[in-house]
């Protein structure tokens, strides 16, 4: 398996090369498991935006979850919210936006129970996820907290791969080029 060696956060990692299509391979970023790399993380992702320009951190399960968790650990934050992919039985009368993602095929659902929306409505939210591609999981998340009444006021992610690169309204740790099928990076 080919894979891509890359520094972030100050530490340097080899990521996997996955095949996403036959045109398109990713270089995974999984944080699961990896504390020192998680920590890292959260703390410079904090670092990219002033603590006073947000109530809230949000994000979308589950790669996200250790680094959230982290980045609301790190800053004393006592709440940050999850959108699921399915609804539970505990989320009361569940509010959801539908998802496209390179990484799932298909369509999908983000989804927050009404009592989390609620607690969202008329609170400044800082987006957060660990790699931005395309867009649509972050554009689902904000369209979610939208829907629940909540402002949107900033947005971050660890990588950002290919063309999510050029994009001016995330802040971001580090560039994740894409990849052909034997490794080489696309231009």
């Amino acid at each position: 398996m080919h894979t891509y060696p890359i520094t972030v956060a100050g530490l340097k990692r080899e990521l996997p090369i996955c095949k996403v299509t036959d045109d398109l391979y990713i270089g995974a970023f999984i944080c699961f498991g990896d504390a020192e790399l998680t920590e890292a993380c959260a703390r410079e992702l904090l670092k990219l935006v002033p603590a006073d320009s947000y109530d809230y951190l949000f994000t979308a399960e589950a790669k996200s979850i250790p680094l959230i968790h982290e980045m609301a650990r790190q800053s004393g934050a006592a709440k940050y919210f999850v959108a699921r992919k399915v609804p539970k039985a505990y989320m009361p009368d569940p509010i959801y936006v539908e998802d496209h993602s390179i990484t799932t095929s298909g369509t999908q659902r983000l989804y927050l129970g009404r009592d989390d929306a609620d607690l969202l409505r008329g609170k400044r939210v800082l987006l957060m996820d660990d790699v931005i591609s395309t867009g649509g999981s972050l554009r689902a998340m904000e369209a979610l907290v939208e829907k629940a009444g909540g402002i949107v006021t900033g947005k971050v992610a660890v990588l950002a791969e290919g063309d999510a690169q050029k994009r001016e309204d995330i802040r971001f740790l580090a560039p994740l080029p894409v990849f052909h099928a034997d490794g080489t990076v696309q231009a």
